[in-house]
């Protein structure tokens, strides 16, 4: 009976130092080879090969505990429980682990890129299990948990190379549009970050009640897309005022409906300045009754 102890112990040992080992070389297999997969990210890669490695340790666990001849069915069956119970209390932060490596592995945006979701835009800074943190265009650092990235519709400005922008200016009636579009021409020719294929396109897209909107259509590397509408803007103004072109100013006409004629508004206003006549009942002033006296 010692003996078959003692060759129990002996086993059990050999079972958790193989096991300790194996967990180990397949946790540093998976972190490798999935570093050797183009895109995968860091944060992924820690965590899978984690899983790996606490999976073989329980299943060591339970192995060693049958060699000693514990029955194993219950202890599985408890541990089964136990984890729907601590699954069902941290049921949000499953989720929020369950899209974060959704969001590792699809990658609808990475690190640097700037999205916009839920209403919030930024950078990304940094795509955790939990959460993703991102940094807004004003410096505030915010944390959107996985969960609510995953449901939404997300949209990242920086995945494509190419943009496309347009540059509306509203000109006069009496301005000449041709000159207007040509210019547009020639000052997307001369700016070296507006791309040549596809070709911008200028147009005339709207005949207003102040003028006519006229637009250039173009395309940049999503990089220079901003500086370059801010710079394009300032310099079609200064172009066009070069140029004789006018920007209109807003302007709203008022027509008043149901206007008095010139008699009566004439009369109206004499009416209403002079002073009471004296023949009327309002110029009369009765006399100051007497004093009576005693």
């Amino acid at each position: 009976m010692a003996i078959a102890y003692a060759f129990s112990v002996v086993g059990a040992i050999l079972i958790l130092l193989i096991g300790y080992v194996i967990a180990g070389l397949a946790e540093r297999s998976v972190f490798a080879g999935l570093g050797r997969i183009r895109g995968v990210d860091q944060t992924l890669r820690i965590f899978l090969s984690k899983v790996l490695r606490y999976a073989i340790l329980i299943l060591v666990g339970v192995t060693v505990l049958a060699q000693f001849g514990v029955q194993t069915a219950s202890i599985i069956a408890t541990l089964g429980a136990a984890g729907l119970a601590i699954g069902l209390a941290l049921q949000g932060t499953l989720q929020n682990i369950a899209s974060g490596i959704m969001l590792l592995v699809l990658r609808p945006f990475r690190v640097g890129e700037y999205i916009t979701v839920g209403g919030i835009s930024g950078t990304v800074l940094e795509i955790g299990l939990f959460a993703t943190q991102l940094r807004t265009w004003d410096g505030l650092y915010v944390m959107a948990p996985n969960n609510q990235l995953w449901n939404t519709a997300v949209t990242n400005y920086s995945r494509n190379p190419r943009r496309l922008d347009e540059c509306a200016i509203r000109i006069t009636y009496d301005d000449d549009i041709g000159l207007a579009l040509r210019t547009f021409v020639e000052l997307a020719k001369a700016d070296t970050r507006i791309l040549k294929e596809p070709a911008p396109v200028p147009y005339v897209k709207e005949l207003g009640d102040t003028g006519i909107m006229v637009v250039l259509r173009y395309w940049t590397t999503s990089s220079d897309n901003w500086a370059t509408k801010n710079d394009l803007l300032k310099t079609v103004r200064e172009t066009f005022e070069q140029r004789g072109i006018s920007i209109p100013f807003t302007q709203r006409q008022i027509q008043v409906v149901g206007k008095p004629a010139a008699g009566a508004a004439d009369a109206s206003a004499s009416t209403a300045g002079s002073p009471p006549d004296a023949g009327s009942e309002k110029g009369k002033r009765k006399p100051p009754a007497a004093s009576r006296s005693k």
